[in-house]
């Protein structure tokens, strides 16, 4: 792996600073990610608005948990499943969704399990769906608007999951109880 530094304010260069209060306002702390973000201030500050993005696109906290982890479980992250598990938990999303998404098992319903299906074609596609699974996602009720917000939460990801690969980001403290390594 790369030697990266897992910055804080003062070390962090002088753009990522501003950014890293924002890591602090909304999480208590910098989150591993950021703080190896921060060596690069244009990828933390996007991650930052993709991040918001995700949070403000019409999917809600049940879906954006299924699209998140759907991708951090397909790219084997061994940081940000984790972390999504403490996500979920805080946003109260059910433990089955998370533990279904955490372990590729059913999830409890068929709507979710055709958003995550969807996901994984975008995904393992790399966008090149076929029909069949664009007219699934779409008999489930999910919209052509959903299809793009898809595009736009696998982009947080890529950012994220390429990131942790890259730097072997550790796993933050209150994360750890949710370690997680890929079955396969």
């Amino acid at each position: 792996m790369i030697d990266f530094t897992l910055h804080d304010k003062q070390s962090a260069p002088p753009p990522s600073q501003k950014l890293l209060d924002t890591s602090i306002q909304a999480f208590g702390m910098i989150p591993g990610l950021h703080a190896v973000m921060a060596e690069a201030p244009g990828l933390l500050e996007g991650y930052q608005k993709l991040h918001q993005l995700a949070l403000d696109s019409s999917f809600n906290k049940e879906e954006l948990t299924v699209v998140w982890q759907t991708i951090n479980v397909e790219h084997a992250c061994h940081y940000c499943v984790p972390a999504h598990t403490g996500i979920a938990k805080s946003m109260n999303v059910d433990d089955a969704i998370t533990e279904a998404l955490r372990n590729e098992t059913p999830l409890p319903t068929e709507r979710l399990e055709a958003l995550r299906n969807f996901t994984l074609s975008v995904v393992r596609g790399r966008s090149k769906v076929n029909e069949n699974d664009v007219q699934a996602f779409l008999a489930v009720g999910y919209t052509r608007r959903q299809i793009l917000e898809v595009v736009l939460v696998t982009a947080q990801k890529v950012m994220s999951n390429y990131t942790n690969h890259l730097a072997d980001t550790p796993v933050d403290a209150p994360f750890k109880k949710f370690e997680w390594h890929k079955a396969n």
